[in-house]
């Protein structure tokens, strides 16, 4: 009798895609689903429109008689497109976003109802604080948490409910999310980054970081991945071998986009131009079903409020088109994993990308500090800019399938690495007339205008220059982009703030003009931070050696990685920049290391589950029909039996000691997680659930994966990799 698995097969093979015809210029639907500036233009009065733009250019507070005003346009603009509900959309340390409905109807004397929405219903919402985690800050009796409306990113409509992106913070006013610490973020990088640019230009009065993100997913048929609980349940595949064909061809990556896939992308574009995320690229990525959608750079807050917005849009689509998305790093094993590249620049508000050189030795000095200083904020800060990339399920893809290594370093290319070391012998101290002008004309005045493709690329580079900008490669494909981009941010702050307070002790200390005492503070710079640059392989184990008597950490695992979120240089930085308190830091390490833990005691137990009630019975049913055949070969051969039968019991053998082997495996794996969940702290409990209970995972899917070969493909339970990676 054929398995559900065979069913989910045909069931898939024989649905047709959904067709999506597009009757409209995508320039024509943009944005309108979204309360941006074109739509407040026709909705508010003149001094509510420049009170919120205001708001959002220069951060100044909009009163609550202006409030007011926004809250009924935007109510009126919700309703003439059939909104019913609003909500406060905010983005807890859960990873996920979070929202809780309200509708606008109010009733009133008389047995009237209205529809109604203020200025307090917009600017404020008290929900329930006490289940989101808070890593100690908030008790659980305590439940009061605040969302506040934040101006900065537009409110959007979706699934026919108004979404007004906001914060969420404690009673008591410390972050409960991912959002709050990134606006600090900003708003730090902004203020020293603008005063280092007044050295170049001092009509430069805003800095602004620049965020593209490029979004990896795999998308499998939503039937069969509904046979399997481990895609179910843990977003991955925890067991399964691998496919006789799979991405060793190539043939997939930048290849016709299959039909299914490309009503999907369809689909999910139309839903992005709607919502305002300007999507722009997609293509196969290497893997056997695994694409990507990359949009244009946004102001890094509003990239990270779309990009949180598009991985729960991406889910919603996919099931229209009867897909599962798997957004996980890892789903499969031995193919490349899902990254989330973090494009990051900063641009004035002049209109000047800061790491893009101009055509002036001036403006090229500008793109050197700014280049610089980068780096030099990501060597002093490497192991917290690791951290915060950390995750259970980005551990199984960095350094495997073109994922960068856990070493942090930063390729430049060739051509750039020549130019800072000639900059780096330039004379120390007062420079002639002479050196000046050999200076700018031969070093600062060389760089060319665009760097866009005078290097090659190095895809096993965490941190590359790629242009006109860094771009972070070791983000994992479900992160909240928040994370790392106010790490970067801070760090890059902190150090532009050092960097200014350098130069400015050189020019009024020591007499030195601007330009000398800029390039003497980059020089030593460029010194210092040698150990950071990295031009070669990142997989190659000669690097580890290297990086290692580099003083460069290499933290592989979750539990070391997160620590240096605590140490005190990241405290420090943390609470100068005036980004994260000490309470918040501690916290989010709590939380981050909890569900760490939960991650894997999730996955123990799922594959525990799937190996003795799943495998080992299928195992010991085929088995069974073995030993029914070998009694039947006996019954006619006789005498030569054993020579007949030698491989089907060579089979029930080799079946055995499997069987064998899972159940004691489990057994092991079980007994260490109960001895871990009697660790007392959380640091203890989540390098015990590292060291020794995710170890099984391997052993165990070892002698699973093996049974897959040997047993009935008729009879095997699981749908197989050869048909989620295949079937379209």
């Amino acid at each position: 009798m054929p398995t559900l698995r065979f069913h989910a097969v045909k069931e898939s093979l024989a649905r047709k895609p959904l067709q999506i015809e597009e009757t409209k210029r995508r320039s024509e639907i943009f944005g309108e689903n979204v309360f941006n500036e074109n739509t407040m233009r026709q909705y508010l009065t003149r001094n509510a429109f420049v009170s919120v733009m205001n708001a959002i250019q220069h951060g100044t507070k909009i009163k609550r008689d202006i409030a007011d005003q926004v809250a009924v346009s935007m109510k009126d603009w919700a309703l003439s497109k059939g909104v019913t509900h609003y909500t406060h959309w905010f983005q807890p340390l859960t990873g996920a976003t979070a929202e809780k409905h309200d509708a606008f109807f109010e009733t009133v004397s008389g047995g009237m109802a209205i529809e109604k929405f203020d200025g307090g219903q917009l600017v404020q919402q008290e929900p329930d604080a006490s289940s989101f985690p808070s890593g100690g800050i908030r008790n659980t009796f305590e439940a009061r948490g605040y969302t506040a409306w934040d101006p900065t990113s537009p409110a959007f409509i979706y699934e026919s409910t108004l979404c007004i992106p906001t914060i969420f913070v404690a009673y008591t006013g410390e972050a409960l999310d991912n959002k709050t610490p990134l606006l600090r973020a900003l708003h730090a990088i902004d203020d020293a980054a603008t005063e280092v640019c007044k050295y170049f230009d001092k009509n430069v009065k805003k800095v602004s970081s620049s965020l593209g993100w490029e979004q990896e997913y795999f998308l499998v048929d939503k039937v069969l991945a509904a046979s399997r609980p481990d895609i179910t349940l843990t977003g991955r595949t925890l067991l399964g071998h691998s496919s006789a064909k799979g991405q060793q061809l190539d043939d997939h990556y930048f290849g016709a986009i299959p039909t299914r896939a490309y009503n999907f992308m369809k689909d999910l574009e139309n839903e992005c131009m709607l919502l305002g995320i300007p999507a722009k690229t997609r293509h196969n990525e290497v893997a056997p079903n695994q694409f990507e959608l990359a949009p244009i750079f946004e102001e890094a807050n509003l990239a990270v409020d779309h990009n949180s917005l598009l991985m729960d849009v991406i889910g919603r689509v996919a099931a229209r088109h009867n897909f599962k998305v798997l957004l996980h790093e890892k789903p499969f094993a031995g193919m490349n994993g899902s990254g989330k590249h973090n494009n990051w620049s900063l641009s004035t508000d002049t209109g000047v990308n800061l790491l893009s050189p101009g055509k002036t030795p001036m403006s090229n000095l500008q793109f050197l500090t700014f280049f610089i200083n980068t780096i030099k904020a990501v060597h002093t800060y490497e192991a917290l800019l690791r951290a915060s990339v950390a995750s259970a399920s980005n551990e199984h893809r960095l350094g495997a399938n073109e994922a960068p290594p856990a070493i942090i370093s930063i390729f430049i290319g060739e051509q750039l690495t020549k130019v800072l070391e000639e900059l780096e012998g330039v004379t120390k101290g007062k420079l002639s007339p002479k050196e000046k002008t050999e200076l700018k004309l031969n070093v600062v005045g060389k760089i060319p205008d665009v760097l866009l493709d005078n290097t090659d690329r190095n895809r096993t580079s965490p941190f590359a220059f790629t242009g006109n900008k860094f771009e972070f490669r070791a983000v994992g494909s479900t992160a909240n982009c928040a994370n790392p981009m106010t790490v970067l941010n801070t760090i890059v702050a902190k150090q532009l703030k050092d960097f200014k307070v350098e130069v400015d002790k050189l020019i009024n200390g020591k007499s030195l003009k601007k330009d000398e005492a800029v390039f003497n503070v980059l020089r030593e710079y460029i010194k210092s931070c040698k150990p950071i640059l990295f031009e070669g392989n990142g997989y190659d184990e000669v690097w580890e050696k290297e990086a290692e008597k580099r003083g460069l950490s290499n933290n592989k695992t979750t539990p070391e990685a997160l620590q240096a979120k605590v140490a005190k240089e990241s405290i420090d930085v943390f609470k100068e920049m005036a980004v994260m308190s000490e309470i918040e830091t501690k916290a989010r390490y709590e939380i981050e290391l909890e569900a760490y833990i939960k991650h894997i005691q999730i996955e123990s137990r799922v594959l525990g589950d799937i190996a003795r009630n799943h495998i080992v019975p299928t195992a010991v049913k085929y088995q069974n029909i073995l030993v029914e055949n070998v009694k039947g070969l006996k019954e006619i051969f006789d005498k030569d039996f054993k020579s007949v039968s030698k491989e089907q019991i060579n089979l029930i053998q080799q079946i055995s000691r499997h069987i064998e082997s899972i159940h004691a495996l489990v057994t092991d794996m079980i007994d260490q997680r109960r001895q871990a969940n009697k660790i007392e702290t959380v640091e203890k409990r989540a390098t015990t659930y590292c060291n020794k209970v995710k170890p099984f995972f391997k052993d165990i899917r070892y002698h699973c994966d093996k049974l897959e070969l040997l047993v009935d493909d008729e009879i095997w339970p699981l749908t197989k990799y050869r048909e989620l990676l295949f079937t379209r």
